[in-house]
C-alpha cells in the first residue's frame, strides 16, 4: 500500500515590533510609503526585538503547529529549517530549534534556497516521509530575520524586508496530500542579490569589513524585472501536469510575498481569479523563506479558510535564482 503525506497543522510567529511606512517617509524625506503601497503592496512590516533571533521565531511557530496537531515535540522525527538568515553560519539553526523545543528524537538540518527555501524543504520533507518508514512526523519551518542584515540607509532594501516565521507539521497518511513538486534555478544570477559578506568567499576579516562593510543584504546587479512573471506560470503548469491536474482544478495559489502587483499579474496570466490567492505582505512586509508558511497559516485561520479536498499550489522564488513549486490536496479537517 503506498504511503502518503499530509499537512497536519500550521503555525506562525509575527514579531511584536511594527514598522509602518511612515518611518521611511521621515528617514528618506520623501513619500516612500505611497510608492510602496502603489507598487509593492506593503503598508507595514515587523522586526524582531533586540533579544530575539531566527531560532526563537521558528520555535514559536513550531510550538503553535505542534499544539494544533496535538503532538509533543518528542513526536518529531525530523526538523527542517529553511532560512538564509541563520543564527550562525554553523551549526544549523534547526539544531538550535530542536534544543529549544525539547524535540530530543528529531534529526535536524537547515536548507538554504533563499526565499524558495520553504517550498523546497516542503518537497524534501514530503519525499522523506514517502520514502522512509522510520519517519512519521516532520517539522518544516521557514525563518527570516533579515532586519539584522539591513542597511538602514538603503531605500531599496530597508523598506522591503522584514522578520517572521511559519511552520507546518507533515505526517504520514493513508490519503494523498502531497501530489508533486518541481524545482528550477538560474545560477547565473547567483551574484545579483544576496548577503555576500561573512562566508568563505568574503570572510569577515578587518580588510573585508573595511572594503565592503558588515554582512548586509544588497542588490548588486540587475536581473530581469519580469523574472517571476516569466517563470512562475510555466513552473506551475509543469508541476500540475506531474500531479495530473490543470490550472482550473486549483483552489488556492500561494506565492512568494515580495510584490502584490506581481501576484496580480501572474494570476491574470494564469487566467485565474484573484480570489484564488492570499497575501500578507501588506501587513507583515517581505519575509522571504517564511512568507509562504505565514501566508498559509493566515489563510487557514482566517474566515476564508482552506476546505478539505481543495487543491493548493505553493510557488516560490529567491536569490540564486532558485524556484520551487509544490502541489497539495488539502486533507486537514
Amino acid at each position: 500500500m503506498p504511503r502518503h503525506v499530509q499537512i497536519l497543522a500550521t503555525g506562525c510567529y509575527v514579531p511584536a515590533h511594527v514598522v509602518p511606512n511612515a518611518v521611511f517617509d521621515e528617514r528618506f524625506g520623501e513619500p516612500v510609503g505611497d510608492w510602496l503601497v502603489a507598487n509593492v503592496g506593503i503598508h507595514e512590516r515587523r522586526y524582531m526585538s533586540d533579544g530575539e533571533t531566527t531560532s526563537d521565531m521558528v520555535t514559536a511557530a513550531a510550538r503553535q503547529a505542534l499544539e494544533r496537531a496535538h503532538l509533543n515535540p518528542t513526536d518529531l522525527d525530523l526538523i527542517i529549517v529553511a532560512t538564509d538568515t541563520p543564527d550562525y553560519l554553523s551549526p544549523a539553526t534547526a539544531s538550535v530549534v530542536q534544543a529549544k523545543l525539547g524535540a530530543s528524537r528529531a534529526g535536524t538540518f537547515d536548507l538554504n534556497a533563499a526565499c524558495a527555501g520553504w517550498v523546497t524543504a516542503l518537497n524534501q520533507g514530503a519525499l522523506t516521509l514517502i520514502g522512509d518508514t522510520d519517519y512519521r512526523y516532520i517539522l518544516v519551518a521557514g525563518g527570516y530575520g533579515m532586519s539584522r542584515f539591513l542597511d538602514p540607509n538603503d531605500k531599496y532594501t530597508a523598506t522591503l524586508f522584514a522578520d517572521g516565521a511559519g511552520a507546518v507539521i507533515l505526517g504520514a497518511a493513508e490519503r494523498p496530500g502531497f501530489l508533486a513538486g518541481k524545482l528550477q534555478a538560474l545560477g547565473e544570477f547567483h551574484d545579483a542579490m544576496g548577503i555576500y559578506t561573512g562566508g568563505a568567499s568574503r570572510p569577515c576579516t578587518p580588510e573585508t569589513l573595511a572594503t565592503y562593510g558588515p554582512p548586509r543584504v544588497q542588490f548588486v546587479r540587475k536581473f530581469p524585472r519580469t523574472f517571476n512573471t516569466e517563470y512562475w506560470p510555466g513552473l506551475i503548469r509543469a508541476a500540475l501536469a506531474k500531479a495530473g491536474h490543470v490550472l482550473d482544478d486549483v483552489d488556492w495559489f500561494l506565492f512568494t510575498q515580495i510584490n502584490l502587483r506581481t501576484i496580480e499579474m501572474v494570476m491574470q496570466q494564469l487566467g485565474q481569479p484573484l480570489e484564488k490567492t492570499h497575501w500578507v505582505m501588506d501587513k507583515w512586509g517581505y519575509t522571504g523563506s517564511a512568507c509562504l508558511p505565514m501566508a498559509l497559516d493566515d489563510l487557514v485561520v482566517t474566515r476564508r479558510g482552506v476546505r478539505p479536498g481543495q487543491l493548493v499550489v505553493f510557488c516560490a522564488s529567491g536569490g540564486g535564482i532558485a524556484l520551487a513549486v509544490s502541489v497539495w490536496r488539502w486533507q486537514q479537517a
